[in-house]
């Protein structure tokens, strides 16, 4: 088997389980790990977007590492957001990946700063050259406020280091041009962020998903993924009405720019994932909201059980 055949399928962005305090919450932690296996997850990616990872204190983010590469001791591979915009504590986590037994690092662009194509290309080069586990590059401009561009991820496809790309842009046009700027570079790894496209960016060529939905029913992901794969489309489009329905009901929430981590966190914590938590400057949906939230999570589960049994 190619190394690299290890890096496909569904990757959930796994959430970061807190305490009141901001620690880390390791009994939910555990448990949330055991339930991503359980639901076939292909893999288990760290420190993302969805792990709150601009938020949370490097203490929490050491101990979530050592905790998670432990916890999963080798089952699937574990990813490692080392986005920083610090270049030294980027390096400082990629360390504590490597020594704890993780798999590979993902890596955003640094954000704050304004920097150009160059600087990015410069930058992952200097990176990648730094650290010794792979790397995969993570375009997330709505966040970083930076942009991979096509041409600079293909120059940095060049560094044998550099093995994979993850986007969030949730531009489909952006997915498609990657896939036909890797078609002939079937190592050089494509997974999309946003879920309510996976299905499409499977069959433009990417190599998987890492969708947050992922961490309520990863089974949903993990039977679309295999549906595609045994080119049954009318289970994928199935599998993928209901992760939009899923989208439309979890993540859509009042006003909040934070509805998604808001209902992702508030959903986990009715099935005892995690206690809700999230981190400053986030919080909590009210009492009130979490009830309204019950009902509509209540009508995703039923319609995620339905479509897993029409799936078999």
């Amino acid at each position: 088997m190619n190394p690299i055949d290890i890096f496909q399928g569904i990757f959930p962005p796994m959430i970061t389980p807190l305490n009141p305090d901001f620690s880390l919450d390791v009994a939910h932690t555990e448990k949330l790990i055991e339930y991503l296996i359980d639901g076939g997850v292909h893999g288990i990616f760290i420190i993302g977007t969805t792990g709150e990872s601009a938020s949370i204190s490097m203490d929490v983010k050491n101990d979530l590492i050592r905790l998670t590469c432990k916890k999963v001791a080798g089952r699937v591979p574990v990813l490692v957001g080392i986005t920083e915009s610090s270049f030294v504590q980027s390096l400082d986590l990629a360390a504590v990946a490597l020594e704890s037994g993780a798999s590979a690092l993902v890596a955003a662009t640094p954000f704050y700063i304004n920097i150009d194509q160059d600087e990015v290309v410069n930058y992952y080069q200097k990176l990648a050259d730094a650290v010794k586990l792979p790397l995969f590059l993570y375009d997330m401009p709505s966040h970083t406020k930076v942009k991979i561009e096509i041409e600079s991820a293909v120059k940095l496809s060049e560094h044998p280091n550099i093995i994979g790309l993850k986007d969030s842009t949730g531009n489909k046009d952006n997915f498609k041009a990657l896939c036909d700027a890797f078609k002939n570079q079937p190592d050089f790894r494509l997974f999309i962020g946003p879920e309510e496209i996976l299905a499409e960016s499977l069959e433009m060529g990417g190599h998987g998903g890492v969708c947050g939905g992922g961490n309520l029913f990863p089974k949903l992901y993990v039977s679309l993924f295999e549906a595609f794969q045994k080119q049954e489309d009318e289970k994928v489009q199935n599998l993928q009405e209901t992760i939009l329905f899923l989208s439309e009901n979890i993540y859509q929430n009042g006003t909040y720019k934070s509805s998604y981590l808001k209902g992702l966190k508030a959903s986990l914590s009715f099935e005892d994932l995690c206690d809700g938590t999230l981190a400053l400057p986030l919080y909590s949906y009210s009492e009130e909201e979490q009830y309204a939230l019950r009902d509509r999570f209540s009508a995703v589960k039923d319609r995620v059980e339905q479509a897993l049994l029409a799936a078999i």
